[in-house]
Protein backbone atom coordinates (compact mmCIF):
# COMPACT_ATOMS: atom_id res chain seq x y z
CA UNK A 1 0.00 0.00 0.00
CA UNK A 2 1.36 3.45 -0.74
CA UNK A 3 1.16 6.51 1.40
CA UNK A 4 -1.30 8.33 -0.26
CA UNK A 5 -3.76 5.10 -0.08
CA UNK A 6 -2.85 4.88 3.52
CA UNK A 7 -3.72 8.52 4.26
CA UNK A 8 -7.09 8.13 2.67
CA UNK A 9 -7.48 5.12 4.78
CA UNK A 10 -6.95 6.24 7.72
CA UNK A 11 -9.09 9.71 6.96
CA UNK A 12 -12.24 7.15 5.79
CA UNK A 13 -11.64 5.45 9.22
CA UNK A 14 -11.47 8.24 11.60
CA UNK A 15 -14.79 9.78 9.68
CA UNK A 16 -16.53 6.29 10.36
CA UNK A 17 -15.15 5.86 13.90
CA UNK A 18 -15.66 9.44 14.94
CA UNK A 19 -19.34 8.65 14.28
CA UNK A 20 -19.66 4.93 15.58
CA UNK A 21 -20.36 6.35 19.30
CA UNK A 22 -23.52 8.48 18.28
CA UNK A 23 -25.05 6.12 15.83
CA UNK A 24 -24.71 2.98 17.62
CA UNK A 25 -26.28 2.28 20.82
CA UNK A 26 -24.32 0.10 22.46
CA UNK A 27 -20.82 0.59 24.14
CA UNK A 28 -17.89 0.00 21.84
CA UNK A 29 -20.38 -1.88 18.84
CA UNK A 30 -20.56 -4.60 21.07
CA UNK A 31 -21.68 -4.66 24.53
CA UNK A 32 -25.64 -4.30 25.07
CA UNK A 33 -26.32 -1.41 28.04
CA UNK A 34 -29.48 -1.75 30.09
CA UNK A 35 -29.31 2.07 29.88
CA UNK A 36 -29.43 4.40 27.25
CA UNK A 37 -25.84 6.07 26.57
CA UNK A 38 -25.27 9.31 27.71
CA UNK A 39 -23.38 12.16 26.29
CA UNK A 40 -20.58 11.54 28.70
CA UNK A 41 -20.46 7.60 27.83
CA UNK A 42 -20.28 9.25 23.92
CA UNK A 43 -17.73 11.19 24.59
CA UNK A 44 -15.42 8.93 26.59
CA UNK A 45 -16.06 6.22 23.36
CA UNK A 46 -15.34 8.84 21.36
CA UNK A 47 -12.24 8.96 22.91
CA UNK A 48 -11.36 5.14 22.71
CA UNK A 49 -11.84 5.66 19.00
CA UNK A 50 -9.10 8.00 18.33
CA UNK A 51 -6.76 6.26 20.19
CA UNK A 52 -7.56 3.17 17.78
CA UNK A 53 -7.23 5.18 15.19
CA UNK A 54 -4.42 6.73 15.90
CA UNK A 55 -2.40 3.35 16.61
CA UNK A 56 -3.63 2.19 13.41
CA UNK A 57 -1.92 5.44 11.60
CA UNK A 58 1.10 4.91 13.63
CA UNK A 59 1.60 1.19 12.52
CA UNK A 60 0.57 2.16 8.82
CA UNK A 61 3.03 4.97 9.01
CA UNK A 62 5.65 2.02 10.33
CA UNK A 63 5.18 0.22 7.47
CA UNK A 64 6.29 2.77 5.28
CA UNK A 65 9.26 3.49 6.71
CA UNK A 66 10.80 5.49 9.91
CA UNK A 67 7.60 7.38 12.42
CA UNK A 68 8.34 11.21 12.23
CA UNK A 69 8.37 12.84 15.63
CA UNK A 70 5.19 14.78 17.19
CA UNK A 71 4.99 17.15 19.27
CA UNK A 72 1.59 18.38 21.18
CA UNK A 73 0.58 19.92 17.99
CA UNK A 74 -0.03 16.88 15.89
CA UNK A 75 -2.08 15.23 18.83
CA UNK A 76 -4.10 18.98 19.56
CA UNK A 77 -4.37 19.26 15.37
CA UNK A 78 -5.60 15.50 14.57
CA UNK A 79 -8.33 15.47 18.12
CA UNK A 80 -10.18 18.56 16.82
CA UNK A 81 -10.68 16.98 13.69
CA UNK A 82 -11.73 14.03 15.05
CA UNK A 83 -14.02 15.86 16.49
CA UNK A 84 -15.02 18.09 13.87
CA UNK A 85 -15.53 14.44 11.99
CA UNK A 86 -17.75 13.46 15.13
CA UNK A 87 -19.91 16.20 13.97
CA UNK A 88 -22.43 14.97 11.60
CA UNK A 89 -23.16 12.07 14.13
CA UNK A 90 -23.79 14.31 17.30
CA UNK A 91 -26.47 16.40 14.57
CA UNK A 92 -27.87 12.96 14.21
CA UNK A 93 -28.62 12.16 17.61
CA UNK A 94 -28.51 15.21 19.48
CA UNK A 95 -29.63 17.48 17.13
CA UNK A 96 -32.88 16.53 14.53
CA UNK A 97 -35.70 15.52 16.19
CA UNK A 98 -37.26 11.51 15.93
CA UNK A 99 -40.02 9.98 15.44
Amino acid sequence: MNQTASVWLVVALALLAANLPFISNRLLLVYRLVAPKNLAIRLAELVFWYFVVGGLALFLEQRLGQIAPQGWEFYAITGTLFITFAFPGFVFRYLFKHR
